[in-house]
């Protein structure tokens, strides 16, 4: 017998899964389908799984801070247990090295003014004091070993940096997908693992439901492409890339877990940081490590992979080059000989914006492109999504008339056009991993 539902959502990583969330209680009948074998298994569980408020633009400021308040009260969100327990979102604070990339933070600033998020100006002393094992000499351009004058300073030194207390990591984003399943099963919600999709249906001009590897269908009115770095094939899949001016594709990430210097406890005292002179960023990881990843540097090849099913999962000396590069800011850090971290596949889009939209197939949504800097704003993409689907399923035309979202916590507006397959590259983007 066929299986239905009210609408199908292709991906149970923490988007899918808070997309699914938020749809149940709206009252839809949603049926998750993943190919993994449960829920945050694909890239979500090589995410960094930062929380952070600090964007290029002030849309994503805005949606980056609204996500935030979810994570803080995390237990409340979800409204129900899990036999797993809970992810733990640890608010360590996160610096930003004030550098001529970033125009010295300035633009982040007034962002934070305009909507009231807290910040704190560091001095470079002020840093130095909070993270002791720390050497503030200037290194930018970001170069690779081989290159001349690798690891010699370059002039200068960073001189202040602004410190964000309302940010931090979960510790387990795997497991925060977990609970996101068991609070949508809570509201209906069903779940299917396991399962490939090699078809989207159609019939009489819109979307049907999908076939799996199997053999068996699920219809459903309602398809939602939330496929992470296979969301490029999925929507070939259902022939909706014609009128795409902002596609998605997937890159090969490596992140890099090294011992924290003797004498200071970084998973416990450390914080996130964001040091565009030497292009990485690190958080505590648990073992007294130091996870390590890279704003990638225009130096640094990128590694894109057609088939994130298929790749070569291994570590390349990317590994080393960016132990090599935090040593430039951590003299004292030991690079062990034994590669540690997580290598994975980002889903983005050519400037690293995601697209929260519908597509040229009616009833077929994508929420795409979102590796790397939106794992933290899972919550109110997936609330995002839910309002929506219900806006289009009513007869009308986000394309022409964007649906204006309200953000409930901050009670500001958001035109989700911002996120439309359609739009022109955003050139107040990062054009990295920042978003």
């Amino acid at each position: 017998m066929t299986q239905t539902a009210d609408a199908i959502i292709i991906g149970a990583g923490v988007i899918g899964a808070a997309t699914a969330f938020e749809m149940a209680k709206m009252g839809y009948r949603t049926l998750s389908v993943d190919r993994n074998a449960e829920a945050g298994h694909g890239s979500t569980s090589g995410s960094c799984a930062i929380i952070r408020v600090h964007y290029s633009t002030l849309d994503g400021t805005a949606f980056a801070y609204e996500g935030y308040f979810y994570w803080r009260d995390w237990a409340d969100y979800l409204g129900v247990a899990d036999e797993r327990g809970l992810a733990t979102f640890r608010e360590t604070g996160c610096l930003v090295m004030k550098t001529e990339a970033n125009g010295f933070m300035e633009k982040h600033k007034a962002n934070c003014r305009e909507l009231g998020i807290p910040f704190e100006d560091w001095t470079a002393a002020q840093i130095v004091d909070r993270l002791p094992i720390y050497d503030l000499k200037g290194y930018h351009p970001a170069k690779r070993p081989q290159d001349p004058g690798f690891g010699e300073p370059t002039g200068g030194r960073v001189e202040g940096g602004i410190f964000f207390p309302t940010a931090g990591y979960v510790t387990d984003p795997a497991l925060s997908s977990h609970n996101l399943q068991r609070a949508a099963e809570a509201h209906g919600a069903q779940f299917r693992f396991n399962a490939t999709v090699t078809e989207i249906l159609t019939r009489d001009g819109r979307v049907a439901g999908v076939r799996l590897a199997d053999g068996s269908e699920i219809h459903a009115p309602v398809v939602i492409n939330v496929g992470g770095p296979a969301s490029s094939l999925i929507n070939e899949m259902a022939g909706v890339t014609g009128d795409m001016t902002i596609t998605t594709r997937a890159l090969k990430q490596e992140v890099v877990h090294v011992p924290s210097p003797a004498g200071f406890d970084f998973e416990h005292d450390g914080i996130v940081v964001s040091d565009s002179d030497i292009s990485c960023y690190c958080r505590p990881e648990h073992g007294n490590h130091i996870l390590i990843g890279s704003e990638d540097p225009p130096c640094d090849q990128h590694v894109w992979i057609a088939d994130d099913s298929d790749y070569d999962r291994n570590f390349t000396d990317q590994w080393n080059v960016q132990a090599m590069r935090y040593a430039q800011r951590v003299p004292s850090l030991g690079i062990p000989s034994r590669t540690r971290g997580v290598v994975d596949c980002y889903d983005v889009t050519e400037d690293w914006i995601p697209i929260y939209d519908k597509s040229s197939l009616p009833g077929f949504y994508m929420a795409c492109g979102s590796s790397g800097n939106q794992y933290k704003n899972a919550p109110i993409a997936g609330k995002m999504m839910a309002a929506l689907v219900d806006y289009c399923e009513a007869g009308n035309d986000h394309d022409t008339a964007p649906l204006v979202f309200r953000l409930p916590t901050i009670g500001r507006d958001t035109d989700v056009g911002f996120y439309s397959r359609k739009r022109k590259i955003n050139p107040e983007s990062s054009f990295s991993v920042l978003g």
